[in-house]
């Protein structure tokens, strides 16, 4: 026998404090993610001159996303047990750790044992800052996740453009220095204003593991996420990898329109947040998690048709497509757990996001070997459109968000 559970509470939120966590929040992900989207274009040529093969950039992302994944539901349920701003903390401190490691590391084996570590540091940042933002702010969750987002991706955008505008006036190791400057002002903003952010201590303590998660999952609505979650990260996958690679081989774009194409999707993103979050406070997660699919699903499917440069419109719609269903989904899936498991719930997000984001690209780049470069792009995007179409079925009620069992 269960019982659902689904209090909502956050010790000591009054405004002054809530404003000081969002505040806080956004500033520090902020500088962090201007020093990762610095050191991220930089990291492949350090690996070229350290080891002269291409194949080796590769292991970049895979050393990050092996740490990344396997970490975000354990870090996200000890969270919940024990605070939101030691994880925090310690997040943005070992990547400042890393970063230091990056600046003097003489071997590419040390670059990707610190590729590792940085993957298990921006777990807790990823996932954490919104589970904390979803306790502080209950009742206008999509908005504050939406500033979270936007600032985060807003850091990445500008992080490669501070690196065009420094070339030449600093030495090898000064990226990596000043990310790993950007991560301990991070660590030092979360600690002076992020404070003890958990759960009331008299809320029913509980966990996610296999059982309780496959009980999850016959709730209405949250298996679609999930697996909405984790085309969402294929997607994700493809902008960064497949895309590139189609329109610089097929399509003949030149480095310049590339560094157009990474700009244009970096600052969509962060317009739809801030476009988005109050709409799905008002109108609900569902419409636009469903909105979000179609517009990724058109976006793909109109790249292998359109010329330039009204291609530059589709990785546009594209764009707002996936950051509409990745700021609705996390809110979504906040709201169907207690605050006790905001973080754990958080975490299991890009656990699912992190599998797409690994697997799906390699696969969608299959599809596209065997039977050519435009039919791997549609069959994805009808994926996604079944998947918009499946979010707003009506589902039958579950046992609840979450459960325990009842005293013999």
């Amino acid at each position: 026998m269960v019982r659902l559970l689904n209090n909502s509470s956050f010790e000591g939120a009054n405004a002054v404090k809530r404003s000081r966590i969002l505040l806080g929040l956004n500033a520090s992900v902020f500088v962090m993610m201007l020093g990762v989207g610095l050191i991220v274009a930089i990291l492949p040529g350090k690996i070229l001159a350290l080891t002269g093969s291409p194949s080796m950039v590769g292991m970049l992302a895979s050393t990050f996303a092996a740490s990344y994944i396997l970490l975000q539901v354990p870090v996200g349920n000890l969270a919940d047990r024990w605070g939101f701003r030691p994880f925090l903390f310690w997040g943005y401190l070992l990547c400042a750790l890393v970063g230091l490691g990056y600046a003097f590391a003489p071997s590419a084996l040390l670059i990707f044992a610190g590729r590792i570590f940085q993957g298990a540091g921006e777990a807790p940042v990823w996932a954490l800052g919104p589970a904390v933002l979803s306790i502080a702010y209950p009742e206008k969750k999509g908005t504050v996740i939406g500033f979270y987002n936007a600032a985060s991706h807003l850091g990445l955008t500008f992080g490669p453009l501070l690196g065009v505008l420094l070339a030449g006036r600093w030495t090898d190791q000064a990226p990596f220095l000043f990310y790993a400057a950007t991560c301990a002002v991070g660590a030092a903003i979360v600690g002076l204003t992020l404070g003890n952010v958990r759960p009331a201590a008299d809320l029913p303590r509980q966990t996610l593991n296999l059982a309780t998660l496959r009980i999850l999952t016959r709730e209405a609505g949250v298996l679609k996420a999930f697996v909405g979650i984790a085309l969402h990260g294929v997607a994700y996958g493809i902008v960064l990898t497949v895309i590139p690679a189609y329109v610089i081989g097929a399509r003949h774009f030149s480095q310049a329109s590339v560094n157009v194409y990474f700009s244009l999707f970096y600052i969509t993103v962060c317009a739809s947040q801030f476009l988005t979050g109050s709409l799905s406070d008002r109108r609900g997660r569902r419409p636009l998690m469903a909105a979000g699919l179609i517009l990724t699903a058109a976006g793909i499917a109109s790249i292998p048709v359109l010329s330039s440069p009204w291609i530059f419109g589709a990785f546009a719609i594209l764009s707002f497509g996936l950051g509409t269903f990745y700021l609705s989904s996390m809110a979504f899936l906040n709201e169907t757990v207690p605050d006790t498991l905001k973080g754990t719930i958080s975490g299991a997000y890009f656990l699912f996001w992190g599998i797409g984001n690994f697997l799906g690209p390699p696969l969608v780049g299959l599809v596209a070997q065997v039977a050519g470069q435009a039919a791997g792009f549609e069959v994805f995007a009808a994926a996604l459109a079944l998947q918009a179409f499946w979010v707003m079925t009506k589902a039958k009620p579950g046992p609840g968000p979450f459960f325990k069992k009842k005293e013999a």
